[in-house]
Protein backbone atom coordinates (compact mmCIF):
# COMPACT_ATOMS: atom_id res chain seq x y z
CA UNK A 1 0.00 0.00 0.00
CA UNK A 2 2.60 2.30 0.86
CA UNK A 3 3.95 1.85 -2.81
CA UNK A 4 0.53 2.68 -4.27
CA UNK A 5 0.86 5.95 -2.40
CA UNK A 6 3.99 6.82 -3.22
CA UNK A 7 3.10 6.19 -6.97
CA UNK A 8 0.43 8.03 -6.55
CA UNK A 9 1.90 10.73 -5.13
CA UNK A 10 4.44 11.28 -8.09
CA UNK A 11 1.97 11.16 -10.76
CA UNK A 12 0.31 14.33 -9.06
CA UNK A 13 2.97 16.78 -10.62
CA UNK A 14 3.01 15.20 -14.05
CA UNK A 15 -0.94 15.75 -14.38
CA UNK A 16 -0.90 19.41 -13.16
CA UNK A 17 1.85 19.65 -16.00
CA UNK A 18 -0.03 17.61 -18.94
CA UNK A 19 -3.06 20.00 -17.80
CA UNK A 20 -0.85 22.90 -17.79
CA UNK A 21 0.23 22.19 -20.87
CA UNK A 22 -3.09 21.11 -22.72
CA UNK A 23 -4.47 24.37 -20.71
CA UNK A 24 -1.12 26.57 -22.77
CA UNK A 25 -1.72 24.88 -26.54
CA UNK A 26 -5.55 26.01 -25.90
CA UNK A 27 -4.56 29.34 -25.14
CA UNK A 28 -2.07 29.74 -28.07
CA UNK A 29 -4.70 28.35 -30.21
CA UNK A 30 -7.48 30.64 -29.62
CA UNK A 31 -4.69 33.27 -29.69
CA UNK A 32 -4.18 32.52 -33.29
CA UNK A 33 -7.68 32.32 -34.36
CA UNK A 34 -8.07 35.70 -33.00
CA UNK A 35 -5.76 37.49 -34.97
CA UNK A 36 -6.72 39.17 -37.80
CA UNK A 37 -5.71 38.01 -41.25
CA UNK A 38 -3.64 40.53 -42.92
CA UNK A 39 -5.64 42.97 -45.55
CA UNK A 40 -5.32 43.04 -48.93
CA UNK A 41 -6.62 46.79 -49.90
CA UNK A 42 -7.92 47.99 -52.99
CA UNK A 43 -7.20 51.56 -53.40
CA UNK A 44 -9.57 52.42 -56.68
CA UNK A 45 -11.86 54.26 -58.49
CA UNK A 46 -15.30 52.91 -60.33
CA UNK A 47 -12.96 50.49 -62.11
CA UNK A 48 -12.31 48.58 -58.60
CA UNK A 49 -16.08 49.87 -56.96
CA UNK A 50 -18.41 47.62 -58.43
CA UNK A 51 -19.83 51.11 -60.50
CA UNK A 52 -23.05 49.79 -62.53
CA UNK A 53 -22.74 46.58 -61.38
CA UNK A 54 -24.62 44.34 -58.96
CA UNK A 55 -23.40 44.02 -55.63
CA UNK A 56 -20.95 41.79 -54.95
CA UNK A 57 -19.61 41.04 -58.89
CA UNK A 58 -16.88 42.86 -59.38
CA UNK A 59 -13.19 41.51 -59.66
CA UNK A 60 -12.27 42.95 -56.36
CA UNK A 61 -15.10 40.94 -54.71
CA UNK A 62 -14.12 37.75 -56.98
CA UNK A 63 -10.78 38.25 -56.13
CA UNK A 64 -11.89 37.48 -52.08
CA UNK A 65 -13.13 34.06 -54.09
CA UNK A 66 -9.51 33.47 -55.51
CA UNK A 67 -8.02 33.62 -52.41
CA UNK A 68 -9.98 31.33 -50.60
CA UNK A 69 -10.38 28.73 -53.32
CA UNK A 70 -6.21 28.35 -53.11
CA UNK A 71 -6.19 28.68 -49.62
CA UNK A 72 -4.21 32.20 -49.03
CA UNK A 73 -5.44 33.78 -46.01
CA UNK A 74 -5.95 37.30 -46.23
CA UNK A 75 -8.73 39.29 -46.08
CA UNK A 76 -9.97 42.24 -48.57
CA UNK A 77 -10.70 45.53 -48.35
CA UNK A 78 -11.93 47.55 -51.27
CA UNK A 79 -11.15 51.22 -50.80
CA UNK A 80 -12.46 52.22 -53.99
CA UNK A 81 -14.35 55.26 -55.00
CA UNK A 82 -16.56 55.91 -58.20
CA UNK A 83 -14.91 59.08 -59.51
CA UNK A 84 -11.79 59.04 -57.86
CA UNK A 85 -8.46 60.56 -58.92
CA UNK A 86 -5.09 60.06 -57.72
CA UNK A 87 -5.32 63.56 -55.46
CA UNK A 88 -8.42 61.83 -53.66
CA UNK A 89 -6.51 58.62 -53.39
CA UNK A 90 -3.69 60.15 -51.85
CA UNK A 91 -6.00 62.15 -49.39
CA UNK A 92 -7.41 59.46 -47.70
CA UNK A 93 -5.02 56.88 -47.36
CA UNK A 94 -3.45 57.84 -44.27
CA UNK A 95 -6.66 56.89 -43.15
CA UNK A 96 -7.11 53.86 -44.31
CA UNK A 97 -3.23 52.38 -43.96
CA UNK A 98 -4.03 53.55 -40.38
CA UNK A 99 -7.11 51.58 -39.42
CA UNK A 100 -6.53 48.57 -41.84
CA UNK A 101 -3.00 48.21 -41.20
CA UNK A 102 -2.70 46.63 -44.96
CA UNK A 103 0.15 43.73 -45.93
CA UNK A 104 -0.65 44.88 -49.71
CA UNK A 105 -2.35 47.33 -51.12
CA UNK A 106 -3.05 47.34 -54.75
CA UNK A 107 -3.27 50.83 -56.48
CA UNK A 108 -5.83 51.42 -59.31
CA UNK A 109 -6.14 54.89 -60.21
CA UNK A 110 -5.31 57.54 -62.46
CA UNK A 111 -8.10 57.45 -65.32
CA UNK A 112 -10.00 59.56 -63.63
CA UNK A 113 -7.17 62.00 -63.99
CA UNK A 114 -6.97 61.72 -67.63
CA UNK A 115 -10.05 62.17 -68.08
CA UNK A 116 -10.39 65.60 -66.48
CA UNK A 117 -7.19 67.15 -67.82
CA UNK A 118 -5.03 65.90 -64.59
CA UNK A 119 -1.67 67.36 -65.51
CA UNK A 120 0.53 64.34 -65.94
CA UNK A 121 3.13 65.46 -63.42
CA UNK A 122 0.41 65.46 -61.01
CA UNK A 123 -0.96 62.24 -61.71
CA UNK A 124 2.72 61.05 -61.45
CA UNK A 125 3.79 62.99 -57.72
CA UNK A 126 0.59 61.59 -56.04
CA UNK A 127 1.02 58.07 -57.63
CA UNK A 128 4.66 58.38 -55.96
CA UNK A 129 3.44 59.47 -53.10
CA UNK A 130 0.76 56.74 -52.77
CA UNK A 131 3.36 53.77 -53.30
CA UNK A 132 5.81 55.86 -50.80
CA UNK A 133 3.62 55.82 -48.02
CA UNK A 134 2.10 52.62 -48.57
CA UNK A 135 5.88 51.18 -48.40
CA UNK A 136 6.91 53.52 -45.35
CA UNK A 137 3.58 51.29 -43.71
CA UNK A 138 5.45 47.83 -44.51
CA UNK A 139 2.65 46.89 -46.73
CA UNK A 140 3.83 45.83 -50.22
CA UNK A 141 2.60 47.61 -53.19
CA UNK A 142 1.02 46.39 -56.17
CA UNK A 143 0.55 49.45 -59.07
CA UNK A 144 -2.20 48.22 -62.11
CA UNK A 145 -1.40 50.75 -64.87
CA UNK A 146 -3.85 52.11 -67.48
CA UNK A 147 -4.24 53.46 -71.00
CA UNK A 148 -6.28 56.42 -71.98
CA UNK A 149 -8.71 56.15 -75.23
CA UNK A 150 -7.14 56.41 -78.58
CA UNK A 151 -8.75 59.60 -79.35
CA UNK A 152 -6.39 61.53 -76.57
CA UNK A 153 -3.68 60.83 -79.11
CA UNK A 154 -0.90 58.20 -79.27
CA UNK A 155 1.60 60.45 -77.81
CA UNK A 156 -0.26 61.53 -74.62
CA UNK A 157 -1.46 57.94 -74.82
CA UNK A 158 2.31 56.60 -74.37
CA UNK A 159 3.24 59.25 -71.85
CA UNK A 160 0.19 58.38 -69.68
CA UNK A 161 1.14 55.09 -69.14
CA UNK A 162 4.75 55.63 -69.13
CA UNK A 163 4.12 57.46 -65.74
CA UNK A 164 2.99 53.76 -64.60
CA UNK A 165 5.91 51.94 -65.86
CA UNK A 166 8.33 54.96 -64.45
CA UNK A 167 6.52 54.35 -61.04
CA UNK A 168 7.04 50.83 -61.18
CA UNK A 169 10.83 50.74 -61.57
CA UNK A 170 11.69 53.32 -59.76
CA UNK A 171 10.25 51.77 -56.90
CA UNK A 172 10.69 49.01 -57.57
CA UNK A 173 7.01 47.66 -57.85
CA UNK A 174 4.99 45.32 -59.62
CA UNK A 175 2.93 46.70 -62.22
CA UNK A 176 -0.24 45.18 -64.04
CA UNK A 177 0.27 46.98 -67.46
CA UNK A 178 -3.23 47.40 -68.24
CA UNK A 179 -6.05 46.51 -66.19
CA UNK A 180 -8.66 46.10 -69.32
CA UNK A 181 -5.82 43.98 -71.44
CA UNK A 182 -8.12 41.49 -73.66
CA UNK A 183 -11.58 43.43 -73.33
CA UNK A 184 -10.33 47.17 -74.35
CA UNK A 185 -11.25 46.69 -77.87
CA UNK A 186 -14.72 44.68 -77.50
CA UNK A 187 -17.84 46.93 -76.93
CA UNK A 188 -20.04 43.85 -75.74
CA UNK A 189 -17.82 43.89 -72.89
CA UNK A 190 -18.77 47.21 -71.50
CA UNK A 191 -21.74 48.39 -70.42
CA UNK A 192 -24.00 51.12 -72.15
CA UNK A 193 -21.20 53.94 -71.34
CA UNK A 194 -18.53 52.29 -72.96
CA UNK A 195 -16.18 52.87 -69.98
CA UNK A 196 -17.27 50.04 -67.50
CA UNK A 197 -16.82 46.62 -67.65
CA UNK A 198 -19.74 44.22 -67.65
CA UNK A 199 -20.43 41.71 -64.91
CA UNK A 200 -19.24 39.12 -67.76
CA UNK A 201 -15.57 41.24 -68.15
CA UNK A 202 -14.65 41.24 -64.11
CA UNK A 203 -13.10 37.51 -64.07
CA UNK A 204 -11.28 39.10 -67.02
CA UNK A 205 -9.95 41.83 -64.77
CA UNK A 206 -9.46 39.58 -61.98
CA UNK A 207 -7.34 37.23 -64.60
CA UNK A 208 -4.99 40.37 -65.31
CA UNK A 209 -4.38 41.05 -61.54
CA UNK A 210 -3.80 37.68 -59.88
CA UNK A 211 -0.66 36.38 -61.94
CA UNK A 212 0.82 39.46 -60.52
CA UNK A 213 -0.47 39.71 -57.13
CA UNK A 214 0.10 36.15 -56.28
CA UNK A 215 4.20 35.93 -55.46
CA UNK A 216 3.26 39.10 -53.12
CA UNK A 217 1.29 36.84 -50.95
CA UNK A 218 2.48 34.44 -48.37
CA UNK A 219 2.39 30.59 -48.61
CA UNK A 220 -1.12 29.31 -48.83
CA UNK A 221 -2.86 27.06 -46.09
CA UNK A 222 -2.03 24.17 -48.57
CA UNK A 223 1.55 24.39 -48.84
Amino acid sequence: METLKINLRGLVPAILLMAACSATAHAADAQAAAQPKPAIVVLGDSLSAEYGLPRDTGWVNLLRDKLAKERFDYSVANSSISGDTTSGGRARLTAVLSRLKPAVVIVELGANDALRGVPLATTETNLRSIVDASQAAHAKVLLIGMYVPPNYGPDYTQKFHAVYERIAKDKNVPLVPFLLAGIADKPAMFQADQIHPTVQAQPLLLENVWPTLKPLLGASASH
